[in-house]
């Protein structure tokens, strides 16, 4: 019966869901950089009449939000990890100290997600003699490949998008005239986030339409926001 499940496995295409983990920390790298760099361009260029304090500004913000967001994902991805490590350790304990009780849990898991009670027991017995402890990993504590943490990983990941990200305004800020800039960056940063929301959509096979929309509004509020804060403090950098 196992054999034939891993057979089965190995048939079936891959779901979206595997895409997941690199998925979720790509997109949140590459919003948070053209969110915070495009915003910290438009505030300061709100508070400027020359361009090199707006560049300047724009390039730290973007070296230190990838040098950040790659750190956090580290640490946090990290934590993760070691509560999975530490869970596992505990159930590999416990597998030696009562292995029928832990039998009768994994039964009891199979039970409850609709096998006969004869079945739920005779999978258990199968899936232990094969690999006890991958067997309770995955149906008792819910750890999979799909699901377990990497975490540099999601590190490479968040910080390689948030500085192409955060690269997109950035050019804005070379290029386009002074006297357009806060305008542009805008514009600009509301089509790479339409992009970025559209590709992600369909990288993990969710709706273009929300995720465009979501993105887009969001982005506007975080956007405006820095560019009211910019006009406020209306300090002439120059």
């Amino acid at each position: 019966m196992v054999e034939k499940l891993e057979e089965i496995d190995d048939y079936l295409d891959p779901h979206y869901i595997q895409r997941s983990n690199w998925l979720r920390a790509a997109v949140l790298g590459a919003n948070d950089g053209i969110l915070s760099t495009a915003s910290i361009a438009i505030g300061v260029a709100a508070a400027s009449d020359i361009r090199d304090p707006i560049i300047l500004a724009t390039l730290a913000g973007l070296v230190a939000g990838a040098l950040s967001m790659a750190a956090g994902e580290y640490v946090s991805v990290s934590s993760q990890t070691d509560v999975e490590k530490a869970d596992i350790e505990r159930e590999r304990q416990e597998l030696k100290e009562m292995p029928e009780i832990e039998l009768q849990r994994l039964a009891e898991i199979y039970e409850k997600r609709g096998l006969k009670k004869e079945t739920a027991r005779k999978v258990a017995q199968e899936l232990t003699e094969h690999d006890a402890l991958g067997a309770h990993v995955r149906d008792e504590l819910g750890i999979n490949d799909i699901s377990q943490a990497k975490p540099m990983q999601a590190a490479l990941a968040s910080g390689a998008a948030f500085t192409v990200g955060g690269l997109l305004p950035f050019l804005v800020t070379l290029f386009i005239p002074l006297e357009s800039l806060e305008y542009s960056l805008y514009g600009f940063s509301l089509l790479f986030l339409i992009i970025l929301g559209a590709l992600a959509a369909k990288a993990g096979g969710s709706s273009i339409g929300k995720a465009i929309l979501r993105i887009t509004f969001w982005g506007t509020v975080a956007m405006g926001l820095t560019a009211l804060v910019g006009h406020l403090f209306n300090v002439n950098v120059g």
